[in-house]
């Protein structure tokens, strides 16, 4: 069968917006895959909580179950819902910058009802800075996105790039032109104390370290050897 080329959607005027998130969010609830736009590179989507449809965002990308996406949120309230036992110092750092370009890993709620792959038991959490997911992402509830690019090849940082590598495996594109940041989210593990950063990007380690300066935390340099839970819990590159 020959594969049906992904639906562009504009966001240039208040209507193609509006049309572009109500696309966005009926395909996702189709369990289709979207790739939409965020504050840092361009992001594939798929509902959290339906197991296929991560799993076809895996293998869109080329990924195994080692290799689970993160989640993106609306709302910083939200990280409670799928979290638990966030330390006092992570929560520092999400009032510092969420929404940006902030993942934090956390040990998931054992009661959740998906499958992201191998996670032992984490999530990896962040609410973007972008309007037009922020209201995607209000419609459709959390969000398994990672960096819309085929692994071991850069994030697109524009519709044309995405639609060059996933084209065929999507059905709707959201277009926003060129992500403002350009650079993907810098994560922490926040699943004990002191946290570490697995993957240094938009924020950088003084920038992290001078929030957490006031209650006496402070994350180490992230060259620092680090154990498998990076490779597995990050993977190549979340948006």
């Amino acid at each position: 069968m020959t594969p049906v080329p992904a639906q562009r959607l504009p966001t240039t005027t208040d209507e193609e917006r509006g049309a572009a998130v109500e696309a966005a969010s009926l395909a996702i609830q189709r369990g289709e895959l979207v790739v939409l736009p965020t504050d840092t590179v361009y992001g594939l989507a798929a509902d959290a909580f339906d197991k296929d449809s991560v799993q076809a965002l895996l293998d869109a990308k080329g990924r195994g179950r080692d290799m689970p996406p993160p989640v993106l949120v609306s709302a910083a309230t939200t990280l409670d819902a799928l979290a638990v036992r966030v330390p006092t110092w992570a929560r520092a750092l999400v009032d510092e910058f969420w929404p940006g370009a902030l993942t934090l890993v956390c040990q998931a709620h054992a009661s959740l009802q998906w499958d992201l792959g191998d996670t032992r038991g984490t999530v990896a959490v962040r609410m973007p800075d972008h309007p037009v997911a922020l209201e995607i992402l209000e419609r459709t509830g959390p969000l398994a996105v990672s960096s819309a690019n085929l692994t071991g090849r850069p994030a697109a940082t524009d519709a044309d790039q995405a639609v060059e590598m996933l084209g065929d495996e999507v059905d709707v594109v959201v277009d926003a032109g060129t992500s403002p940041g350009g650079a993907a989210s810098t994560i922490v593990d926040a699943t004990s104390t002191p946290g570490r950063v697995l993957r240094m990007g938009a924020i950088s380690l003084e920038r992290l370290n001078e929030v957490l300066a006031p209650l006496d935390q402070s994350l180490p340099d992230p060259d620092a050897p680090a154990g498998a839970a990076e490779s597995e819990t990050t993977g190549d590159a979340g948006a």
